[in-house]
């Protein structure tokens, strides 16, 4: 006697699910149970979980030849949600349930020994895939709960023995919980000029990377950016939540429209900043996706390591590639660096004197590498506070009054570009500053005095437009030009 039975399941690729047919066959011939179709690990190990389930929950395991093919066989699979899928493909295929309980579904969850079903990481990965394929999912309930969709069907399964009779509860969807109080500005006291540059920043979208010594302030500033970004929007939330949750990260507070905001160590391998492992794993400029990635002390990082991240600044996107494929990343953040000037930190400070050489200064400074340096839009010196505005009552601008003028902002550059859509499609960043002859030929003496290269002057008008959207203007004036100027040119601690 032979059967078979199909049934879909799905595995992990990069940050997206991908449906993967569970073909189960069993027939006469030795006893045995075995997976094939490029499986990892811990699928294989799912034999030995399936037949302890399928025979603690009541079911007969059969004594039979019992093949299971994991289709496409080019693919590689991973993760140990086939686990359900392997279980109910054997219990239809030998008939001990009844198989228009599971037509049409996309079934996802990891076995006990007991035959509990566990949720796996990536569900909300698997809720699009089951929605883009057009089947119902079949899955364990998430502790943190489904995210609710349109048009997708979920059936939550505790256990197997519950199966038998069809019996399967409704899911317990999450709901999107208000944006949490977040730091604000007006606990930093002092730093005005900062703030404004980290103002522009946010309304631009661009780098930023922050110089000075020890307790200038540095990380303050830096873990309040978030506060002033505007939430994201649903093409970004879901990108978002999508990473944060094959990563196996809490998607709550992207789910109520925050920003994440990434701060890795500095003794981060080039793995775990920009993804790698095996099965590929997402890594930290992916989980900065909408949000913010800061580099403290970026000079202590690796200096292969920060490189890494040149290409993904431009580009949005990470491709690692590793022996079974190449994946694709998101990686489309706002990097936040800092570093102290020289290695005792006081280069520059009036109040400390500094110990290090001036080569040791030089070769501190070159750790960040200089075709990272020209990728960092704004460069600001961050200098500290004086005692008597940290013991002051007041801290100065807040975050309030910052988001206010970064959404104003934004409103007005989408507003621009829409109008220039309809003039010129795909406009450039030169075209779009729209220089009188006189601004321009002071940009071209500006960038010949310091040999400023060609991104160089590009992103120095890619500041200055933002800087006139700040103001409302339409066009880019002398003002603007030299204010961003004044945030790109390295003249202060440093630039030796």
């Amino acid at each position: 006697m032979q059967a078979q039975y199909s049934v879909w399941g799905a595995t992990i690729r990069g940050v997206e699910a991908v449906p993967v047919a569970v073909e189960v066959f069993v027939g006469s011939g030795m006893p045995s149970f075995s997976i094939v179709g490029m499986p990892d690990a811990a699928i294989q190990e799912a034999r030995e979980r399936v037949r302890a389930a399928i025979r603690a929950c009541g079911f007969r395991m059969p004594a039979e030849k019992v093949v299971v093919n994991l289709a496409p066989g080019s693919l590689k699979k991973a993760g140990s949600g086939f686990d359900l899928p392997i279980a109910l493909g054997i219990l239809v295929a030998t008939r001990q349930i009844d198989a228009t309980l599971i037509d049409g579904s996309l079934c996802v969850g990891e076995l006990s020994l007991e035959g509990d079903v566990r949720a796996v990481k990536g569900m909300l990965a698997f809720e699009l895939c089951a929605k883009n394929q057009g089947l119902s999912l079949i899955c364990a309930q998430p502790d943190d709960g489904l995210v609710s969709m349109e048009n997708l069907e979920c059936r939550i399964v505790a256990s197997l023995s519950s199966c038998a009779n069809g019996v399967f509860a409704k899911p317990v969807m999450r709901g999107r919980a208000s944006k949490g109080c977040s730091s604000d500005y007006s606990d930093v006291a002092g730093h005005e000029a900062a703030k404004r540059a980290l103002q522009i920043a946010a309304a631009g979208a661009h780098g930023v990377l922050m110089m000075g010594p020890p307790g200038s302030g540095k990380t303050m500033l830096a873990s309040r950016l978030p506060s002033i970004l505007p939430p994201l929007s649903e093409a970004e939330l879901i990108e978002t939540a999508l990473v944060h949750s094959v990563a196996g990260e809490d998607i709550g507070p992207i789910l109520a429209g925050e920003r994440p905001f990434r701060k890795p160590h500095h003794s981060a391998s080039m793995a775990g900043l920009v993804g790698g492992g095996s099965p590929l794993r997402p890594g930290e400029i992916s989980l900065a996706t909408g949000g913010v990635l800061f580099l403290d002390e970026v000079s202590e990082f690796k200096p292969s390591v920060l490189q890494a991240i040149r290409q993904p600044i431009e580009s949005g996107r990470i491709a690692v590639t590793r022996a079974e494929g190449s994946v694709v990343f998101p990686a489309r953040f706002m990097l936040v660096a800092a570093a102290n000037p020289c290695p005792c930190g006081y280069f520059g400070d009036v109040g400390n004197r500094c110990s290090c050489s001036a080569a040791q200064i030089r070769n501190y400074q070159g750790r960040i590498g200089g075709p990272l340096m020209d990728r960092i839009d704004i460069h600001i010196d961050v200098w500290r506070a004086s005692p008597d505005m940290v013991l002051g009552a007041k801290g100065g601008t807040d975050s309030e009054a910052l988001r206010a003028g970064v959404a104003d902002a934004r409103c007005f550059a989408q507003e621009r570009k829409r109008r220039a859509e309809g003039a010129q499609a795909g406009q450039s960043v030169i075209a779009a500053c729209g220089l009188r002859s006189e601004d321009e030929r002071f940009l071209k003496d500006m960038a010949a005095l310091h040999q400023m290269s060609g991104r160089s002057i590009v992103k120095t008008l890619s500041i200055a437009r933002t800087i006139a959207d700040m103001a409302a203007c339409p066009r880019v004036g002398r003002e603007h030009l030299c204010e961003a100027l004044g945030l790109r040119l390295r003249d202060g601690i440093g630039s030796m």
